[in-house]
């Protein structure tokens, strides 16, 4: 049975002859009695939007990094949770069983302050909006983090950026970090495999980092064949250097085929070794690789003295040489992030 929308959406506006406007993305879907946005979550129902509110499809404590976010509260747990749908329809998703769903057996009810008492419960300081694309479920994400802020919780997003100025306002007003994926540095590639366009993620990276004070990582899944050619690499870190700072992390991901994409290889580690050279040659000051075992790769190190500061192993932190709000113990240079 297709999921039916429970709730009364925000950010929408009516059409001239009947029919709805989603305002929420740039998406800008027009909809007419009974359908659903692009979405596949969001729907015109008696002439209104209607949205999935209190229900989720996964949930989880999660090492924090494993968001992955690597200057947030490192070595803290998280609570994760998404419910379904993407705005997005990126033939390389790797949540698509969730993504792409629309069967309300997927999903389980769950109040927001269930939701608080697990997160206490399994000792999480934080609770993130994930698994699938936060935005499509805005109104209960936006309760839910106020709720979790008034009492003590740190909220995180994990969100591909594809969302209109007001929603994203209101939403990230709300939110203490987020990790952006940045699917390419072309819009040929957002339009041809994403079903978007990049424009949009450029400007809520660049929202992010100088009108709020939430903390940014940013993840670039590296396709081979797509995305990967160094001339993009090079010249996506130099945007980000230029634009966002040398100082927000930058996770290049390694891709294993799945959903539209079994044909492709999956990322060699040399291509990530390369990408990672490139962002560093760039400027960038803290460069990780994932989604494969790379000690190195996974380490934090110092943009001053260049001692390693943080040993990871898979997500669990080995060493930790950060003194109190972040000085490397070394050279006392901070570290940039939330510690």
């Amino acid at each position: 049975m297709r999921v039916q929308p429970n709730h009364v959406a925000q950010y929408w506006h009516t059409l001239t002859g009947g029919g709805v406007q989603c305002d929420l993305c740039p998406q800008k879907c027009c909809l007419k009695e009974g359908q659903y946005g692009k979405c596949r979550v969001r729907s015109c129902r008696n002439n209104q939007m209607v949205a999935i509110y209190g229900k989720v499809s996964g949930i989880g404590a999660d090492p924090i990094e494993k968001k992955p976010l690597y200057h947030f509260l490192p070595g803290s747990r998280i609570l994760s949770f998404g419910t379904i749908g993407c705005n997005l329809s990126c033939d390389f998703c790797q949540n698509w069983d969730i993504s792409s769903a629309d069967d309300a057996n997927v999903l389980q009810e769950r109040t927001i302050s269930s939701l608080i008492d697990l997160a206490r419960q399994t000792h999480c300081k934080s609770i993130a909006f994930t698994y699938n694309e936060p935005i499509v479920f805005i109104e209960y994400a936006t309760d839910v983090a106020a709720k979790s802020r008034a009492l003590g919780l740190h909220t995180v997003a994990v969100t591909n950026g594809y969302v209109c100025g007001k929603p994203r306002t209101d939403f990230f007003s709300l939110i203490d970090a987020a990790n952006i994926d940045l699917k390419a540095f072309s819009d040929n590639f957002y339009r041809k495999i994403t079903h978007a366009t990049l424009a949009p993620v450029l400007d809520t990276l660049m929202y992010l980092k100088h009108q709020t004070k939430v903390w940014l990582e940013i993840t670039y899944l590296i396709i081979p064949g797509e995305n990967d050619a160094p001339q993009e690499l090079t010249a996506a870190s130099q945007w980000i250097a230029q634009n966002l700072g040398c100082d927000v992390p930058l996770h290049f991901s390694a891709f294993y085929p799945t959903w539209r994409m079994l044909a492709h290889a999956p990322t060699p580690p040399s291509t990530l070794y390369l990408a990672r050279d490139l962002a560093r040659a760039a400027g960038l000051y803290y460069v990780y690789t994932g989604n494969i075992h790379d000690a190195e790769g996974s380490n934090t190190y110092c943009h001053q003295c260049g001692k390693c500061i943080i040993t990871r192993d898979g997500f669990k932190i080995t060493s930790y040489d950060l003194a109190a709000g972040g000085a490397c113990r070394f050279c006392a240079a901070k570290c940039s992030g939330f510690f």
